[in-house]
């Protein structure tokens, strides 16, 4: 339903010293609002009159930036960073978890640590920050927080920080600290997928993949075998996880990549069930 307000009749237009023609061409411009009304589905849009506007429109004419908590940021001409910051997370997981599920009888991930460094970590970190700038509160704590995951993970795997060799013998402390170094990020990455229930089911699929990826590594670490490396069933189902999580990255690196100016392949989003955009897009095919 929508909500209406009413408005008094706009006043007589009297202005002393007008020519009463002027008088009445500025009577006629005038709109009576009889009613204000919201949209049911999106409450952005008012409808004033016959005139249907957004707040945004409404906060920069009524105040702009002097109505503080009211009113938006300017818009700035930037790129989209989000599919640079989907890209450096997609190939630094799809790297590591070919040597977790050990691909060709791969065991070791060193070969990850410079991707780990300046590609998941720095370059997404900085995309992070971009997503700061145009103003996407999402992107800018997704992508920022996996490129500090992506460091501290170059970190743990360089020996010069001496991380690991600070645990000595103590492979069971050191497996419980990066089991709950892991627990924390799907914690962490639970609640953004909470944050994306209402988008895409790629975007979705992007997030839910990547937390039962940090859950299964985690448990895998907690729950070592008798030579203290982690399980290796577990351990390896987490790394499947992680080549899903990898190529939905990418995926949607590319929605946002491919447009009808450069390429012939464009991907349109399906939204989730429960989204609003949903029952539109069933109301149009059908019709």
């Amino acid at each position: 339903m929508a909500a209406e307000s009413s408005i008094s009749p706009a006043p007589t237009v009297e202005k002393e010293g007008m020519p009463d023609h002027e008088q009445l061409d500025l009577e006629a411009q005038t709109t009576r609002v009889r009613h204000i009304e919201t949209h049911h589905e999106d409450p952005d849009l008012i409808k004033i009159g016959d005139n249907w506007v957004s707040r945004k429109e409404l906060f920069a004419a009524f105040g702009g930036t002097l109505n503080p908590g009211y009113s938006y940021p300017p818009s700035r001409k930037l790129a989209n960073p989000a599919p640079l910051g989907l890209s450096a997370f997609g190939v630094t997981t799809f790297v590591l978890c070919m040597a977790t599920v050990n691909v060709r009888g791969v065991t070791s991930s060193s070969v990850v640590v410079g991707l780990a460094f300046f590609y998941g970590g720095f370059i997404q970190l900085c995309a992070g920050m971009f997503e700061m700038v145009v103003e996407n509160t999402f992107g800018a704590t997704a992508l920022s927080s996996y490129g500090g995951f992506w460091l501290a993970f170059g970190a743990i795997e360089t020996d010069a920080f001496g991380i690991v060799s600070a645990y000595g013998d103590d492979v069971k402390g050191l497996n419980t600290m990066l089991a709950m170094f892991l627990f924390a990020w799907f914690i962490f990455t639970f609640g953004l997928v909470l944050c994306t229930l209402r988008s895409t089911v790629a975007f979705f699929l992007l997030f839910f993949t990547a937390d039962i990826t940090f859950l299964l590594l985690a448990i895998g670490h907690l729950y070592p075998d008798a030579e203290g490396n982690p399980h290796l069933a577990t351990t390896r189902a987490g790394g499947y996880f992680g080549l899903i999580a990898a190529f939905t990255a990418l995926y949607n690196a590319y929605g946002g990549l491919a447009t009808h100016e450069n390429s012939l392949i464009v991907i349109k989003g399906v939204p989730m069930p429960w989204n609003p955009q949903f029952s539109w897009k069933k109301k149009s095919s059908v019709q």
